[in-house]
């Protein structure tokens, strides 16, 4: 859908700011849309209910403009405040978290994702478990990448253990960073599906999107921060203790894992089913349960997990 709005009455300068920063930070709240503005007329491109919801907000910015002499990046920010909470964000049950850089809106897909929006919204620590393809990580970086857009947190961090899956790091070629990449690489994957590469290179470069190794979090204390920890099936009980008391105050975390592909040399030194069952009961605490039938990449990923655990469920009974 295309619009026009005409900026009748007013400067455009008045709202555009010095070199079109106003306008530029109030377009971050609408990564979906084309904005473009020329003169006194700003032309829309997106889907309805974005360009609707941003002549809205202009009006809105154009009103406080009329009640005081300038306006600046904070008074965009004051339009947008307390519009994140559960109820109004899941009202619909299948509302846009984000959209991604190629203007297609990301959502929950089925209702055990919407759960574990909602989840984001009650609690501060949440576990997400279940198998491949489910979309279990993808859902909690779009959520991380929400709150940063909306000023809700200053950082967000994401973490895997560097476990070796039939690989060994010292056969990697290249130095440490080279060989860490690797397993962090899905985690670049869905930031790269969610924020343009220019922008989240400069987010990486200042340090308001970390990702790195499980082992570098000892001795942090996160704070204003979302805070994810990938593949978390590959980390022992010791190892999850360490990484869940980095938590500051006004973080969130959301640890995501698959019981069923540990990496570790032993399976039985996984921390991740113990350590949901530890905790599963405490105030604050969410846990979310994906299963086969919640799998959405390509149809045969369920039918090949559904295999392979029939397969290892008969090993075991051997």
């Amino acid at each position: 859908m295309k619009k026009t709005i005409t900026l009748e009455a007013i400067d455009p300068v008045e709202i555009y700011g010095a070199g079109n920063k106003i306008l530029d930070e109030f377009c971050t709240y609408f990564p979906g849309l084309k904005v473009t503005a020329r003169g006194n007329m700003i032309m829309l491109d997106g889907e309805e209910d974005q360009i609707s919801r941003f002549s809205e907000k202009l009006g809105e910015l154009i009103g406080r403009r009329h009640q005081k002499m300038n306006l600046t990046k904070f008074d965009v920010e004051d339009l947008f405040d307390g519009e994140s909470s559960a109820d109004s964000f899941m009202q619909n049950g299948d509302a846009v978290i984000v959209h991604g850089t190629d203007g297609k809106p990301i959502r929950a897909r089925n209702k055990t994702q919407q759960d574990l929006v909602k989840a984001y919204f009650n609690s501060d620590l949440i576990f997400a478990a279940g198998p491949a393809g489910t979309g279990k990580t993808y859902i909690a970086i779009a959520l991380a990448v929400r709150a940063l857009k909306n000023r809700e947190i200053k950082r967000i961090i994401l973490t895997r253990p560097a476990v070796e899956a039939g690989e060994r790091l010292g056969f990697l070629p290249g130095d440490m960073k080279d060989k860490l990449d690797p397993y962090l690489q899905p985690l670049y994957d869905a930031l790269g599906d969610m924020i343009p590469a220019r922008k989240l290179q400069e987010f990486i470069t200042d340090g308001t999107i970390q990702i790195a190794p499980l082992a570098y979090m000892r001795g942090r204390t996160l704070d204003r921060a979302c805070v994810i920890l990938d593949e978390a099936q590959n980390t022992n009980l010791v190892q999850l203790k360490m990484f869940l008391t980095r938590m500051g105050p006004n973080a969130k975390f959301i640890v995501t894992g698959d019981a069923s592909q540990v990496d570790l040399p032993r399976k039985s030194d996984s921390g991740f089913v113990r350590g949901i069952n530890l905790l599963k009961d405490i105030k604050g605490v969410s846990v979310i349960r994906f299963s086969n039938e919640d799998i959405v990449r390509h149809p045969l990923v369920g039918k090949i997990v559904k295999a392979f655990d029939s397969a290892a469920e008969t090993d075991e009974a051997e």
